[in-house]
């Protein structure tokens, strides 16, 4: 008993952290969509640390229309996915990817000036640890204990047939 109390707070804990993170994603797509000035360009031209040459030349034509629009629609897919509790293991890789590349744009290295970022950490910020969040929710999927992943196995029709 003490085994299932335990594993349901975790499946509770987990599942609350999935739709956390999925609303952040989501928030942040939405805002990106509907504002016709935004655009990637800044944060990437002003990316620091090694992998700065490869983010300057995504920042310029013609990539950087493929980069706001791979961002908003990565961005607005994982978000609904995890708020909804589906695809949430692919959805999960998407979003390590994005926070991934984040990450790489601005890492948190010593000595390396944060230009165009919230804070200014050592080694770890907010983008390495929703990072690891994600991972966290790949390897744990709660969509069939609440989302939509419950609903799709049929188990509704189940709980109307009692």
């Amino acid at each position: 008993m003490v085994s299932t109390t335990r594993d349901r707070k975790v499946k509770l804990s987990v599942t609350l952290l999935r739709v956390l993170i999925g609303w952040h994603f989501l928030y942040e797509g939405v805002v990106k969509l509907f504002n016709p000035e935004w655009t990637a360009f800044g944060y990437l031209a002003s990316a620091q640390g090694p992998f700065k040459p490869v983010f300057t030349v995504l920042a310029q034509d013609p990539f950087i229309a493929w980069v706001d629009i791979m961002n908003m629609a990565a961005l607005l897919i994982v978000g609904v996915c995890l708020v909804l509790g589906v695809f949430e293991r692919k959805s999960a890789i998407i979003g390590i990817g994005l926070l991934a590349l984040y990450y790489l744009a601005h890492p948190s290295l010593p000595g390396v000036q944060q230009l165009n970022v919230e804070g200014n950490y050592w080694l770890v910020n907010k983008n390495l640890i929703e990072l690891a969040a994600c991972i966290l929710i790949y390897n744990f999927p709660t969509g069939n204990y609440f989302g939509l992943g419950y609903l799709k196995k049929g188990r509704l029709t189940k709980i109307e047939k009692k």
